[in-house]
């Protein structure tokens, strides 16, 4: 018979997780200390702004601390994370909307008439044309997901960036099965339907 070892840093991790779940504080800034990294790289990808990001990172992990609790491990730990980060950028995104915009909100670029354009760019050699086109698709799918309502966005965000299976997603969201299949299913009809989209498809229905 062969016994395969746990890996160590994952047994650790799991061990930091039910301390910190019982109110160890240092268990969980140990635990936040490994995932900040990774959550930090996933606000960015949402704001698009550094400072904004780094707002967003700590906002979602003291969150997930207050909340700890209510985490039963039925899902990925990264899964639960992402799906806090989520609601909050949805909540940072309604209140800045309720605001009115001001000179300081716009970038520095369009208030400084007197900087070129050509001194902001980082470097002046031309991408490649393939990075080109992927990233216009990228921004164009970004863009598009953007436009969905929040519900929708949660579960596809989860889905196609956190890669989080269907029954992850609803422990996550506190949502039926169901509920996550039938928000899934109009999001992507509904991308489907806009010109500039094509090819995607639905997630497998078993995971």
């Amino acid at each position: 018979m062969i016994i395969t070892e746990e890996r160590p840093q994952q047994s650790e991790s799991v061990a930091l997780l039910a301390r910190a779940r019982a109110g160890d504080p240092d268990a969980y800034c140990e635990l936040a200390a490994a995932c900040e990294a990774r959550v930090f790289r996933q606000a960015l990808a949402l704001c698009h702004d550094p400072t904004a990001a780094e707002d967003l990172t700590a906002e979602t992990l003291i969150e997930a601390w207050k909340s700890l609790r209510r985490f039963d491990g039925t899902c990925r730990f990264s899964t639960w994370l992402y799906a806090i980060l989520i609601h909050r950028f949805q909540k940072a995104v309604r209140r800045a909307r309720s605001r009115p915009l001001t000179l300081a909100d716009l970038p520095r670029g369009e208030r400084d008439a007197g900087q070129s354009g050509l001194e902001r760019l980082p470097d002046s050699q031309p991408l490649p044309a393939d990075n080109l086109v992927r990233q216009e698709q990228t921004a164009r799918l970004r863009a598009a997901i953007d436009s969905l309502p929040p519900m929708h966005q949660q579960v596809v965000l989860l889905r196609f960036y956190e890669e989080a299976s269907l029954a992850e997603i609803a422990t996550a969201l506190g949502l039926s099965l169901g509920t996550v299949k039938s928000r899934l299913h109009y999001a992507l009809d509904k991308l489907r339907r806009m010109p500039a989209l094509v090819n995607l498809s639905d997630p497998p229905e078993d995971t």
